[in-house]
């Protein structure tokens, strides 16, 4: 039987914790929909259990591991913190965690209703979040990039799901993203992919950001996206008023990387039901509303 083929369920995630783990056996296990590279079981009230399903999710899940627990503990809002590590076996080839579980609801299945107490959490824990990275930090492969090295990327999704009346808006916010000046700061330390399935929200606000698979050291503007990406509307000015450590340049390089988020969500949404189980319905409009967010005002 080859990994693709192993069937997670409730029953073998109980098996694993009767033989590694056997203490937290006891404790109910019901599934959470959703998840991209790792398939997400609730384990009693305040765990939760991550079985990577992709061919690279073991490596970002350790990379999980080694690093949240330096930077959990400064950061003003919950993560998910590694309680114990799996390890791979006859049942299940691949690592696996427990992890501490971030209560709340993901910002693609409600809304935040309280935006200026939003803009200044997310302010908050950005700030405390985009601090110099040590030199052994993790670097990625995939994103991270001045938005002049994503162009392909864009044109691909922009071809994909851009209306047609919204064309010229967006293309200009990219072209001014990809003429705005590097990142010439050290590297800071960044989620990298925050979007409306990262964050939860609880009592009309940001309550805690989860799945830091894509960390890495770099430029902080993939992390300002978000101001677009998850804040409601007119939060965004707020938002860099409060963070105030965010020149032109890279507020320039957001807005362009908040087109590409934006982009990206809208095509998961049309084709989210491609490649793993349960699809991305709800991006789809979680991405349309942030490219509306974004092209509403000016500079921020």
């Amino acid at each position: 039987m080859t990994d693709s083929e192993i069937e997670i369920t409730a029953d073998l995630v109980h098996d694993l914790l009767q033989e590694q783990h056997p203490d937290l056996a006891g404790l109910a296990i019901r599934e959470v929909a959703g998840g991209w590279g790792n398939q997400m079981w609730r384990l009693g009230d305040d765990l939760a259990v991550r079985m990577p399903r992709t061919e690279g999710a073991p490596d970002l899940l350790r990379k999980e591991c080694r690093w949240l627990p330096v930077l959990a503990p400064r950061l003003p809002l919950p993560v998910p913190n590694p309680v114990r590590i799996g390890e791979p076996s006859a049942r299940f080839p691949k690592p696996w965690t427990v992890m501490t579980w971030v209560p709340g609801e993901a910002l693609d299945y409600t809304s935040i209703s309280r935006g200026d107490h939003a803009a200044d959490t997310l302010a908050a824990f950005l700030t405390a979040l985009h601090v110099e990275a040590p030199e052994d930090a993790p670097i990625s492969e995939d994103r991270g990039d001045h938005p002049k090295k994503c162009t392909d990327g864009f044109d691909h999704f922009f071809h994909a799901v851009v209306p047609d009346d919204l064309a010229d808006d967006v293309r200009a916010v990219w072209d001014d993203a990809v003429a705005a000046p590097e990142w010439e700061g050290p590297p800071l330390w960044v989620h990298g992919d925050l979007h409306p399935a990262n964050v939860v929200v609880s009592d009309g606000t940001l309550a805690g950001v989860i799945d830091f698979d894509a960390m890495f050291a770099g430029d902080p503007a993939w992390d300002l996206a978000a101001a677009w990406v998850i804040l409601p509307a007119g939060s965004a000015s707020r938002f860099f008023d409060v963070y105030a450590q965010a020149d032109e340049g890279t507020i320039r390089r957001a807005r362009g990387l908040a087109a590409l988020k934006s982009l990206f969500l809208m095509l998961m949404g049309q084709n989210g039901d491609q490649g793993l189980p349960g699809g991305k319905p709800t991006w789809g409009p979680a991405g349309r509303a942030a490219l509306d967010r974004l092209l509403s005002g000016g500079l921020i």
